[in-house]
C-alpha cells in the first residue's frame, strides 16, 4: 500500500512528457498569425490615416478658399454701398428744394435698403455654398467609414450564424 501511495504521489508530481518540437511548431504558427493580424491591422491603420489627413487638408483648403470668397463678397457690398452713398451725397448738394430733398432720400433709402436685401441674399448663398463645399470632404469620410462598418458587422454576423 505504501507503494501504490509513494506511485501516485510521484505521479502527480511527475513533468509530464512535452514533445518540444511540437510546442516550438504551435509557437511559431501562432507567432506567424498574430504577425499577419498586426501588418493587416497597421495597413488598415495606414490606410485610414492617409484618407483622414487627405480629408482634413481638403477641408482646411475648402475653408481658406471659401473665406476668400466670402470676404470679396463682402468687400463688393461695401464697395457699392459706399458708392450709392458718395452718389446721394453728390445728389443731395445739387438739391434745390425740399421736396426734391424728401424724395432723394426716400429713393436713396429704397435703393440701399434693396441693395442690402441682395447682399445678404448672395452672402447667405455663398455662405451656404462655402459650408457644403467644406464639409464635403470629411462627409464622403464619414460615409465611407460607415460603409465599411456595416459590411465588418454584417460579416461578424454571418460568421455568428454559421459558427
Amino acid at each position: 500500500m505504501a507503494t501504490a501511495k509513494k506511485d501516485k504521489s510521484a505521479e502527480m508530481f511527475q513533468m509530464p512528457n512535452l514533445d518540444m518540437s511540437k510546442l516550438s511548431e504551435n509557437y511559431r504558427e501562432y507567432t506567424e498569425k498574430a504577425l499577419a493580424q498586426s501588418k493587416e491591422s497597421y495597413a488598415k491603420l495606414k490606410g485610414s490615416s492617409e484618407e483622414a489627413t487627405k480629408a482634413i487638408e481638403a477641408t482646411l483648403e475648402n475653408a481658406q478658399a471659401g473665406s476668400v470668397e466670402l470676404s470679396l463678397k463682402a468687400i463688393s457690398a461695401v464697395r457699392a454701398s459706399a458708392d450709392n452713398s458718395l452718389s446721394h451725397m453728390e445728389a443731395l448738394l445739387g438739391v434745390k428744394s425740399m421736396a426734391e430733398l424728401l424724395e432723394l432720400q426716400g429713393t436713396f433709402f429704397r435703393k440701399q435698403s434693396e441693395l442690402m436685401v441682395d447682399q445678404a441674399k448672395t452672402l447667405q448663398e455663398t455662405a451656404r455654398t462655402v459650408a457644403e463645399k467644406v464639409s464635403k470632404p470629411a462627409k464622403a469620410v464619414t460615409e465611407k467609414v460607415v460603409a465599411e462598418v456595416e459590411k465588418t458587422v454584417a460579416e461578424v454576423g454571418k460568421t455568428v450564424k454559421a459558427g
